[in-house]
């Protein structure tokens, strides 16, 4: 397994098991999945409070129940920060929903917590004192963002003193607008159209690492583009080139993501033991710049 590291701190691997669709699996199906994560070399974790209504939490709580000492080799990441019908960065909301996390998932700390989507109303003195009270408990070892512009992340940060090391967003070879606008500068074409404020070159200056949700879906959860025929051309493409590398299609479009030179950490949701198995093969596999190009214009995008 291919490892980076998150914020150019912590090590960890290159593709994370995200856990939103763990909430109300069997034991033996929790089991399975995160068993073989492992065994895959996948070392990272994705959960968030509202998962399943934390029941997501919960089940890989009692998976690390079953499984004494999994807890000290893997990272543990969580998300704060919606509540039902709006945002909620205050103090007291980070505090109470990062130590029922802690509850659910029966740990002591988990490595990393990310603000789930940016609150307007936010203070950025009242999350730097969440955070470091947090810190300081032992209970949050890094933190982080997810769906944040580079500005929302600088007006945080003239109050947050704790070093932020991740942002999760939204990318896969279908929702690319973070490289299609960087390569469409100054085009009035749609590729041009940045949505994001540059936050893939904000990220890679400020050294924080981009975890990528939805790697295989078009649109916001529309469906998945591998095998759809709404795009012929693309998965065309990736079969091609899977026949190289003798890996998926899915695959194909893991590796997609993981060559390019941002060192992003890909969030593979699954929850079947041998979709994940395949995902992992992406990791053993570095396209050439040729390959990724073909991957990405097959997708529908253009090069001015």
């Amino acid at each position: 397994m291919k490892q980076i590291k998150m914020g150019g701190i912590l090590p960890c691997s290159a593709i994370s098991l995200g856990c939103m669709r763990m909430a109300g699996l069997s034991d033996k199906n929790v089991d399975m999945i995160v068993d073989c994560a492992i065994e895959r070399g996948i070392s990272c974790f994705d959960h968030a409070d509202i998962y399943g209504g934390g029941d997501s939490e919960v089940r890989f709580g009692e998976y690390l129940k079953r499984r004494p000492g999994a807890r000290a080799n893997i990272v543990l990441q969580t998300k704060c920060g919606i509540r039902s019908g709006q945002y909620d960065f205050s103090k007291e909301h980070i505090i109470e929903s990062a130590e029922g996390s802690l509850k659910r998932l029966g740990v002591d700390y988990v490595d990393i917590l990310l603000l789930h989507r940016p609150d307007t109303l936010m203070e950025p003195e009242e999350v730097a004192e969440a955070f470091e009270t947090l810190h300081r408990a032992g209970k949050v070892r890094y933190f982080g963002v997810s769906n944040h512009n580079p500005y929302q992340i600088e007006l945080l940060k003239t109050a947050v003193k704790n070093p932020l090391i991740a942002n999760q967003l939204q990318f896969s070879v279908t929702e690319a607008g973070m490289v299609a606008s960087g390569m469409n500068v100054n085009m009035k074409n749609s590729d041009s159209v940045m949505h994001d404020g540059g936050i893939l070159e904000y990220s890679r200056i400020k050294n924080m690492t981009v975890q990528t949700w939805s790697p295989f879906q078009y649109g916001f959860f529309s469906g998945a583009f591998v095998d759809s025929e709404k795009f012929p051309e693309l998965n065309q493409k990736l079969e091609e080139i899977g026949r190289i590398y003798n890996i998926s299609k899915t695959a194909v479009a893991a590796a997609w993501i993981l060559r390019h030179p941002a060192n992003m950490q890909l969030i593979a949701g699954t929850m079947n033991p041998s979709r994940l198995s395949d995902i992992c093969d992406a990791a053993d596999v570095e396209l050439t710049r040729s390959q990724w190009y073909e991957i990405y214009l097959a997708a529908g995008h253009s090069l001015p």
